[in-house]
This record gives C-alpha cells, sequence and structure tokens, in this order.
C-alpha cells in the first residue's frame, strides 16, 4: 500500500479551499501580498487551464509560482513534465518534499526570482514547450519581457492574469496599447481564453482574473532589443502626434523615411499604429 509520502499524484492533490488553509496552518504560513499569494483553490480552473493549453503526454510545460503545487498536479496528471520556478523559499520546501518525490522525475523545481529565470530552467534544445502559470500580477510585464527574450518561444501560453493587464497585452489600438502589446502580437496571437471568479482563489485578489491564452505565431518576430528599446521610447509620449515625437530624436530623418515609407500619417498617435508600421520600423533598423 502506497503511504501518504509515496502514493502516486492523484486528484487529491489539486487542493479545495479547505485543504489549501489546512495546508497552509500546516506550514505556518500566511499569504505574502508582495509576492502575489493569492492560491487557486478551483480545480475547474485547473481543469480549464489544461484544457486551454492542450497538454498532452510527455509535453513540456514551465510553470511560474506553483506556490501549494495545485496547479502543478494538475498539470502532472494531464501527463506533463512540469520545470516550476518558486521564489518563496518555504513554499519551495514544501513542493520539494511532498510533490516531487511523487512525481517520477517529471517535476523540476527552481527556487528562483521568475522574472531572471522566466522559463524555469527548461533546456532550451529546440524541443517544444509551452508556459502554464497563475502568474503573480506584480511581475507580470518584466516577466513577459523576460520570456521574448530568450532564444526559443513557447508554442503556448495560458496565463492566470489581471483582467486589466491581459486586455493591455491584447491591445490592438487605442489607449491600452504600450510596447508591450507591440512585442506580444509580433510572436503570438490571442485565442479564446475563461473569466475567473475571485472566488477561485486564497485570499480573493481585489481585481478581475482572465486566463489569457497565446498561441505562437507561424511567423513569429522577436523584435531586437535596439527596435524594442525605439519602440518604448516612442511610447514615453505616447500622447504627442509620432511627427512631433520622433522630429526631436537622433534617428529623425531614419524615422521620417519609416513614416513615409509605411504611410504614417505624422499626426497619428504611437497607440493607433498597427503591427505591420512596427514590422516596417523593424525592417528599416535591421537594413
Amino acid at each position: 500500500m502506497n503511504t501518504p509520502e509515496h502514493r502516486p499524484i492523484c486528484v487529491e492533490d489539486i487542493l479545495s479551499r479547505a485543504r489549501t488553509l489546512e495546508t497552509l496552518q500546516q506550514l505556518g504560513h500566511s499569504p505574502r501580498h508582495p509576492l502575489g499569494q493569492n492560491f487557486l483553490i478551483d480545480p475547474n480552473i485547473v481543469r480549464k487551464s489544461t484544457e486551454l493549453a492542450q497538454i498532452a503526454q510527455g509535453e513540456r510545460v514551465v510553470e511560474i509560482g506553483p506556490g501549494l503545487g495545485t496547479l502543478t498536479a494538475g498539470l502532472l496528471l494531464g501527463g506533463a513534465q512540469v520545470w516550476a520556478v518558486e521564489f518563496d523559499q518555504r513554499l519551495f520546501e514544501h513542493l520539494k518534499n511532498t510533490l516531487a518525490p511523487r512525481a517520477n522525475g517529471k517535476l523540476h523545481l527552481l527556487n528562483a526570482d521568475a522574472v531572471k529565470h522566466p522559463l524555469a530552467g527548461i533546456p532550451l534544445d529546440g524541443q517544444p514547450f509551452k508556459i502554464v502559470a497563475n502568474l503573480p500580477y506584480a511581475i507580470a510585464t518584466p516577466w513577459m519581457d523576460g520570456v521574448l527574450k530568450q532564444a526559443q518561444l513557447p508554442e503556448r501560453m495560458v496565463l492566470m492574469l489581471q483582467r486589466e493587464t491581459a486586455e493591455r497585452f491584447c491591445a490592438k489600438a487605442g489607449k491600452a496599447r504600450g510596447a508591450i502589446s507591440i512585442y506580444i502580437e509580433a510572436a503570438f496571437e490571442a485565442e479564446p481564453g475563461h473569466a475567473v471568479s475571485r472566488k477561485s482563489f486564497h485570499p480573493p485578489p481585489d481585481v478581475e482574473s482572465v486566463l489569457l491564452n497565446l498561441k505562437k505565431r507561424e511567423d513569429a518576430v522577436l523584435f531586437p532589443e535596439s527596435t524594442k528599446a525605439l519602440i518604448r521610447h516612442i511610447f514615453t509620449q505616447r500622447r504627442k502626434q509620432i511627427g512631433a515625437i520622433i522630429r526631436k530624436m537622433p534617428q529623425a530623418q531614419m524615422l521620417a523615411d519609416w513614416l513615409q515609407s509605411a504611410q504614417i500619417d505624422p499626426r497619428a498617435r504611437p497607440e493607433t499604429l498597427t503591427l505591420a508600421h512596427w514590422l516596417a520600423l523593424d525592417k528599416i533598423l535591421r537594413d
């Protein structure tokens, strides 16, 4: 008979609210707000996350901030090999001592900062991987920027995010659009996601959440740092007309050529430009 320490991972490892509170009490651990520790307590959202990610047997998956391992267990039960990065030392030790020994070598844990290790140490060897994560809200943008700097992109990302952040990540045009929206749109396309109730977490967050579902484009483009830096600089003056912004920049003539060749109205504001416009800028910079 399997003892609790050695039994296979099962649905009971996808913790309910009661089991989450019990485990936290046993660990003497209170959720740390600065780390965005809102623990997932809804098995239906775990199931929805794995469904949207289309997890298949043997697939490689990166998880950010596994916490008590509720989503981790769902991924392992779906047949995935999981690379997970956890910043909190106590939670990392808990996972190392409870979940990892029962995962048959399919759970690879890293105790580190996810912004510095956005892919949790997974080998970038050309083999496909996905990211499924209940992402701490405070690190969403720098973490995403880190993913987009890697030598290899995930085939799909299913990310639990603050609704406002998800809308900004996928904004096509308008006030919500920013530099990060452009970087993401160049590499991924958004597919239908899922709304998530505040009651799906302990403690309940103050904001609405969604599962953002991103699939890598067949023609995915990763902007080099030089292009990204220029786009970021332009967006620091997002309320100004693009013609007025570039007039005072060192690359003014080159940028004027960009506006003309891409048929961009100099009176347009950065947030109204399409992905094609920014790709045209990248081409000029590369050439």
